[in-house]
């Protein structure tokens, strides 16, 4: 079993983290659910010299990356690198396909772009990833708080991944080749759609269909809507393997609800 370091313990790295330690797997991190400080200098260099993986959930931060930013140098001995990246490095391609083949940098995430791009010349494995969800991250919690939207966009559409996926895919990962490599799940869909299956899981009634204007969404939330693409998952599945457990957000909200979230 191998020495992973992850930089950033948030909540998908914490189920790649369970998956790892269930299989033997030596696991330091940094982050509020870690054992590092990521300031920690002397630490961190520690860990990563005895680390045979590393991976990086960490955003960019001030035009940058802070992982490669700070402790770059001690990377270039680690046997595999991974990096959780995001599908929004396509851009918007007005409801199109995108695979990994697809140009990047093009969107309102410029910072993202850069960072995926420095750990891919590092030869790394960059998992792009594109709405995730899962326990407690779910449009089931919106429907209960009253928080859940449907907005009037009847033509956007988004992929997403369960969490669970995600870590899976990950995991897979570990023993495939270097580059990118984009997990998202078999359906792409509107929001409303989601949102609606949510409302019908927990028999609750469905939010009024507002324009995006009526909603007041937060800027970031906003963002969300910008762009309208659909990930294709071909790559991994060819590639490394990986089959999501989840197919489509059906059997996702069905399986969260089924567990108590």
């Amino acid at each position: 079993m191998g020495r992973m370091v992850i930089f950033g313990l948030g909540y998908s790295a914490q189920r790649i983290a369970a998956l790892l330690t269930a299989s033997g797997w030596e696991v330091r991190a940094t982050g509020s659910a870690g054992d590092l400080a990521f300031g920690d200098e002397a630490a961190v260099r520690a860990a990563l010299e005895g680390a045979s993986h590393v991976l990086s959930s960490v955003p960019p931060a001030d035009g940058g990356d802070p992982v490669l930013a700070r402790y770059g140098e001690e990377l270039g001995s680690v046997e595999w690198l991974g990096y959780l990246s995001s599908t929004g490095v396509y851009g918007d391609t007005g409801g199109a396909w995108v695979d990994e083949s697809a140009p990047t940098g093009h969107g309102r995430r410029a910072d993202r772009s850069a960072a995926d791009a420095a750990w891919l010349a590092r030869g790394g494995r960059v998992f792009r990833l594109p709405g995730i969800y899962g326990p407690g991250r779910s449009a089931l919690d919106r429907v209960r708080l009253g928080s859940a939207h449907r907005i009037d966009m009847p033509h956007q559409i988004f992929s997403r991944i369960h969490v669970d996926d995600l870590a899976a895919g990950v995991v897979a990962g570990l023993t495939g080749p270097a580059g990118a490599y984009n997990f998202a799940d078999e359906l792409p869909a509107s929001q409303n759609a989601v949102v609606e299956e949510a409302c019908r899981l927990l028999g609750a009634p469905l939010p009024p269909l507002r324009t995006l204007e009526e909603a007041q969404l937060s800027p970031m939330a906003r963002g969300f809507y910008a762009e309208n693409r659909r990930v294709a998952n071909g790559k991994a599945r060819r590639v490394l393997g990986w089959r999501p457990a989840f197919p489509t957000y059906r059997e996702g909200l069905a399986a969260i609800l089924a567990a108590g979230g």
